[in-house]
């Protein structure tokens, strides 16, 4: 990335990205290239589940992501061989549908179009189909009743553009059709056949040529409820001709259909009706005829598969792993994989002996608080299988046995599946913890034992220390030293301290790549293993080291799993990243202790560099309730009150030698405090400046690391720099150009304290994060007459930044000033994201 600032180039490249899954069915594809696609927020978020990392994020949407599909997708894997690139289609809850292009000779991504004719309503299903190497027929569904069919054609050169052709609008009425499947008709390659299901409980037969008009041929009446998801084989081959097709739909009437599509006046139906005579189980109900330009095709009830306990969501069937020796057929295993609300997902194949489909594989969540799957999907290989869920998780089984199936849970990425509202990094910086309205609490960090493709350590989501029953909305780690503790505010009006366990001080050891900051002789005096969730979600309870046997014993026999009982957890020490099940349940810290005085929903929260000192704030449409309460660590006393605002205060900020504490409001005023502490340990406070400095809402503040000058951002798209004189007054010392967007986040790292020089990173409601080269200039008398500099040095790549709002930004902070040349930025934000940016200088 080039610099405007010439004298100094700076480099941004992406770290980490930890981002769940929308919780929507048809969400996520798995594609030919190897790559996983999802909708995240607005993101349409690509992963790759060799190294369990998100890889980038592409902005272009405006809503939420319903769905996604890949062009190719795992089915025609075998025809992707030699493919440099791969498409990508995206459809959100406006009716937008969005093309992209993957170069997979250099990793780059291409936004390739905008459909011109979107849906009235939010899209919920995509499907399309290869037909040549460099063509595709896709369609699309939405709630607004119609159903769009496509042609493209794909640029023959790198960098051209597609040719996007509409072959037919369908009007389904008012019942929505919300599962599509394509398939090109056996023995009749010019028709293709698209199956439709929805809320009328009937699958729907459309057939038409690659050019022309999709008419309706029949329908398919069997499931009591609505469909949810269909995929057509590959063309069943016989002796070298394909003759059938088969079409697996899966319903919320619990119930799996395989349903026949053979060519008639073929050798098909003489093999069916032997085979009818000779295994009445396998026997078939004759259905419809579907007639295609000059062939017809008899439909037929292959079989019902009943297992599930619950709605099914997906069914597909296993990708062909091997490429056809001609070329154009290809062997289709008899293999299907469903996902369902009941928390698993079954792989489905016949009996070879009497042809009859069983269940042959079961695998899914294990936590109580697990809420079922929306969807599950084959790797190319056919030895993965992946399920993403109600809690915004995904699960990824590999079949790691040799000749028999082993299927093992395999490490995926995980993340937030609601807005990221802040984040702070442990005192030694060897993790980041964040905070969501998906009400938890999460800790990421770079395992170092887990071999990256990247060449560095791979983040991954390590614990999950509060689980809530409200929206989070702030979060500080406390500084200083003793044992790792964080405060969270929460959509209520109580701040809650907790304390890390001993079961994550050992996984800490194991884990990061650094030495922790904790080391094993002090561990023995943390008596607390870990903590157990309350029945209401609210406290944590501890769980004590020398008291783990009794509790098993205690709650083991009585048998009863009522909400008030909820089963205990078994907190353990992680030698490699844990998955989600753990995560959910086993990595929770318990709370030491509950901070009440505010009368509203907490909103800001922040501790001072000495680990002394808490400040908090909440919503707030009065001058009582906008009060900064201060709160001593350890004692958790109340030791002050600070009065100065009307409305809500959305940051609060210590200086770095803790004597002065910055608040910024929504009445677009800020306030400096002078904070003493006197020798009886009480704290004196006084008011030294309070300023209305921006048109807007002031969203945000940062100090500089070197002196008494802060940063403050407004909704008015502009950042300005104050200084602090002689502890009692305050001027504005610069201005920076207005940004193209309101200024949500700031933070503000030193680089040079000779020179006062550092860079002050600015987060936007686009998503866009800038930096900015900022220096000070202050006279020998120590007041700033003299003229300070700020130019833009980068702008982060698009396809690194959010696509929402950015909530909050901060610096990892390094001990040895060496570093500071290869720093790390964090950053969250409302696309439900947490990302990790290294900035080289």
């Amino acid at each position: 990335m080039s610099s405007n600032d010439t004298a100094n180039e700076v480099d941004v490249n992406r770290v980490f990205i930890g981002a769940g899954c929308n919780r929507i069915v048809n969400n996520v594809s798995w594609g030919a290239s190897g790559l996983v696609s999802f909708g995240a927020q607005n993101a349409v978020s690509i992963f790759c589940p060799k190294t369990a990392q998100i890889l980038t994020t592409l902005p272009g949407h405006k809503a939420s992501v319903n769905c996604t599909h890949w062009l190719p997708s795992t089915k025609f894997a075998f025809k992707a061989k030699h493919l440099e690139r791969h498409y990508l289609l995206s459809g959100d809850t406006d009716g937008v549908i969005i093309l992209w292009e993957l170069s997979l000779v250099d990793k780059k991504w291409r936004h390739m179009l905008q459909l011109p004719q979107s849906h009235k309503k939010g899209v919920t299903c995509i499907t399309g189909i290869m037909v040549s190497q460099s063509e595709a027929v896709f369609a699309s569904t939405s709630s607004d009743g119609a159903v769009h069919i496509w042609e493209v054609v794909f640029p023959s050169i790198p960098g051209g553009d597609c040719k996007l052709s509409c072959l037919e609008s369908l009007c389904v009425g008012s019942k929505a059709m919300v599962a599509l499947s394509l398939a090109e008709l056996p023995g009749n390659t010019n028709h293709l056949v698209l199956a439709m299901g929805g809320l009328d409980n009937k699958i729907h037969l459309y057939c038409g040529q690659r050019t022309g008009k999709f008419v309706r041929a029949c329908e398919l009446k069997g499931h009591t409820d609505w469909i949810r998801s269909l995929d057509f084989s590959l063309p069943v081959c016989t002796s070298g001709e394909a003759i059938s097709i088969l079409l697996v739909s899966s319903s919320q009437d619990k119930v799996i259909r395989i349903w026949k599509l053979a060519l008639r006046g073929s050798s098909a139906n003489t093999q069916g009706t032997y085979r009818k005579e000779v295994i009445s189980l396998a026997s078939y109900i004759e259905g419809p005829v579907l007639v295609a330009g000059s062939s017809s095709y008899q439909v037929s009830v292959e079989s019902l598969l009943i297992g599930h306990e619950d709605w099914v969501y997906s069914v597909q069937w296993e990708p062909p792993s091997t490429a056809p020796s001609d070329g154009v057929s290809c062997q289709q295993p008899s293999s299907i994989l469903s996902a369902s609300m009941d928390k698993t997902m079954m792989i489905w194949q016949p009996e070879k002996t009497t042809g009859i489909w069983m269940n042959v594989v079961t695998v899914g969540e294990l936590s109580h608080s697990a809420l079922g799957f929306y969807g599950g999907h084959w790797s190319p290989d056919g030895r993965s299988i992946l399920a993403h869920g109600y809690g915004g998780a995904f699960h990824l089984w590999r079949n790691v046995g040799v000749d028999i199936d082993n299927w093992q849970p395999q490490k995926v990425p995980s993340g937030h599946f609601a807005a990221v509202m802040d984040i702070s990094w442990s005192r030694s910086s060897d993790y980041l913890l964040s905070v969501s309205h998906d009400q938890t609490t999460r800790v990421f960090a770079p395992w170092k034992n887990v071999a990256s493709l990247m060449g560095e350590n791979s983040w991954h989501e390590v614990a999950r220390p509060q689980v809530h029953g409200h929206d989070i909305n702030c979060v500080t780690i406390i500084q200083g030293k003793g044992n790792h503790r964080f405060v969270s505010g929460a959509d209520e009006k109580v701040a809650r301290v907790f304390e890390a366990p001993l079961s994550f001080l050992k996984t800490l050891n194991h884990g990061t790549s650094q030495e922790s900051s904790f080391p094993e002789d002090l561990q023995v005096d943390v008596q607390i293993l870990g903590a157990n969730m309350s029945a209401l979600g609210l406290s944590q309870k501890p769980i004590y080291v020398n008291a783990t046997r009794e509790t098993v014993e205690r709650h083991g026999n009585d048998g009863l799993d009522t909400l008030e009982s909820v089963p205990d957890a078994v907190p353990a020490v992680f030698t490699e990243p844990p998955i989600e099940d753990q995560l959910a349940w086993h990595t929770l810290w318990p709370e030491s202790h509950k901070l009440y005085g505010h009368g509203n929903e907490l909103f800001s929260l922040c501790c001072d560099h000495q680990g002394k000192l808490v400040a908090s704030s909440c919503k707030a449409q009065s001058t009582a309730a906008a009060e900064i309460w201060l709160w001593e660590v350890g004692s958790w006393k109340a030791m002050g009150r600070l009065q100065s605002h009307s409305l809500t205060v959305t940051q609060i900020r210590f200086s770095h030698d803790d004597n002065l504490l910055l608040s910024v409001s929504r009445d677009r005023q800020f306030s400096v405090f002078a904070i003493r502490r006197t020798g009886t340990g009480e704290i004196d406070y006084q008011l030294i400046a309070r300023q209305e400095a921006h048109k807007r809402i002031i969203w945000s503040c940062s100090w500089n690391p070197f002196g008494h000058e802060f940063a403050t951002g407004s909704r008015d798209k502009t950042v300005k720099i104050w200084a602090v004189e002689n502890k009692s007054s305050v001027k504005q010392i610069l201005a920076l150009p207005p940004f193209n967007s309101s200024v949500t986040a700031l933070s503000w790292v030193g680089l040079d304290r000779q020179k006062n020089h550092g860079f002050l990173a600015v987060g936007m409601e686009s998503g866009v994060i800038e930096l900015c080269s900022i220096s000070v200039n202050r006279t020998d008398d120590g007041s700033t007459t003299a003229p300070s500099t700020a130019n833009l040095v980068i702008r982060f790549d698009p396809f690194t930044c959010h696509v929402a709002a950015v909530n909050r930004l901060a610096w990892k902070t390094y001990e040895k000033p060496e570093n500071s040349r290869m720093m790390q930025l964090a950053s969250c934000g409302a696309d439900n994201t947490v990302r990790v940016f290294q900035v080289n200088v």
